[in-house]
């Protein structure tokens, strides 16, 4: 439904928005008018930010009943050469912490007024992953803490989005990685923040442990391996004090599982995740100082993690399947099952949920997310359609 800018300005206090965030009013206008920060239709109105505009992160929220801001969770930048990167990143710094990146989703938890609410990476209120944080997380930090956001990843086989089953995890579970003020998004020390979590009873990622700069790329190459053997994601390096901005360095592993997703739905995901993940590769193996054989290994698992998926995708489409990605939640509330459907709608995910399946206390709900894109170029090119 399109609506009249002039309505959405009546709607956001933009004096107060540009007064706390520090940003001229004419630039929230000027987002408003450009869609950049969007009004989200929904059980709470907000707005969000889909770009950054100026200091302001992607994924910026401003709830207006009641009325309340919590910062985008900021890019993470990656290295690509582990030793010259912490050295010339981490200058002014004698360690570094290293945490696990673990495989999942990200997800802010926050308190608006009296009611606890997730946010994906991209400013939405998910309403499934807000079932699930108000039993994972809890209200106690919060009335405690009302001021502060829980940063972490959603990771399991019962999560929507990236689905994973390699953690020992039964459903769906909640490891924080950063703690950061609602609206200046200003982060707490990495160890206070551990003992904060402690305290609450609220998982963290795990933590490698604090390693002197000179010597870090060493223990992480070591750690790195062992993730990569496990199939888990890699590391986030940082500052102990969290005033240098955080990077992120993953395994080979993890790039070639991320292929293997992408070229499934290659047509809907595979250009943007090809060249990165190829990159990475190269340069991790200069710098690991691989040898032919070891080399001609890393060049295999990367063909095959592009190759198969594609060629599987095609033999479904030649039988006649339609491309669909499977996953499932898992809900105590049939009412949040509905209020799923109508938010990926919301947010333009084409998806056929079966009928809920009754466990215990809780409800599986299996979900089929279609990717019309793979399917019709598929569909065309098997029908004789060129390739421009």
């Amino acid at each position: 439904m399109r609506r009249d800018v002039s309505e959405f300005v009546n709607r956001l206090d933009v004096e107060k928005v540009s007064g706390l965030l520090d940003i001229p009013e004419h630039r929230i206008t000027g987002a408003l008018k450009r869609k950049t920060l969007q009004y989200v239709y929904g059980r709470r109105e907000l707005f969000r930010f889909d770009k950054p505009v100026s200091s302001i992160e992607g994924g910026t929220s401003v709830f207006t009943k009641p009325f309340d801001i919590v910062r985008g969770f900021p890019k993470i930048s990656r290295t690509l050469m582990l030793y010259p990167a912490l050295k010339r990143h981490f200058s002014s710094c004698r360690k570094v912490a290293v945490e696990e990146k673990m495989n999942g989703y990200n997800v802010r938890v926050a308190l608006i007024g009296d009611a606890l609410v997730a946010l994906t990476r991209g400013g939405f209120v998910c309403p499934y992953t807000t079932e699930k944080a108000i039993d994972l997380a809890g209200l106690d930090f919060f009335k405690d803490h009302p001021e502060l956001v829980l940063c972490g990843e959603m990771v399991g086989p019962d999560s929507p989005y990236v689905p994973k089953t390699f953690y020992d995890i039964e459903s769906l579970d909640f490891f924080v990685f950063d703690i950061r003020e609602k609206i200046t998004g200003k982060p707490l020390p990495v160890m206070k923040r551990r003992a904060l979590m402690e305290e609450y009873g609220i998982k963290s990622v795990r933590l490698f442990g604090e390693f002197e700069l000179g010597e870090a790329h060493t223990g992480i190459t070591r750690i790195i391996k062992e993730l990569g053997g496990s199939m888990h994601e890699g590391v986030v390096i940082k500052d102990p004090q969290m005033v240098m901005p955080s990077v992120k360095y993953t395994s080979s592993e993890s790039n070639c599982a991320d292929l293997r997703y992408a070229f499934e739905f290659y047509n809907d995901f595979g250009r943007d995740f090809f060249f990165g993940r190829v990159c990475r590769e190269a340069f991790q193996s200069v710098e690991w100082g691989e040898d032919e054989a070891q080399i001609r290994k890393r060049c295999q698992q990367l063909g095959e993690s592009i190759l198969v998926p594609m060629l599987n995708t095609i033999k479904k489409k030649k039988a006649g399947e339609r491309i669909a990605e499977n996953v499932q939640i898992r809900v105590k509330s049939l009412d949040t099952v509905k209020e799923f459907e109508e938010y990926l709608r919301l947010v333009g995910v084409d998806a056929v949920f079966e009928e809920p399946e009754k466990i215990g206390d809780e409800f599986l709900v299996r979900i089929k997310k279609m990717h019309q894109s793979t399917n019709d170029r598929t569909e065309a090119i098997l029908g004789g359609q060129l390739w421009s």
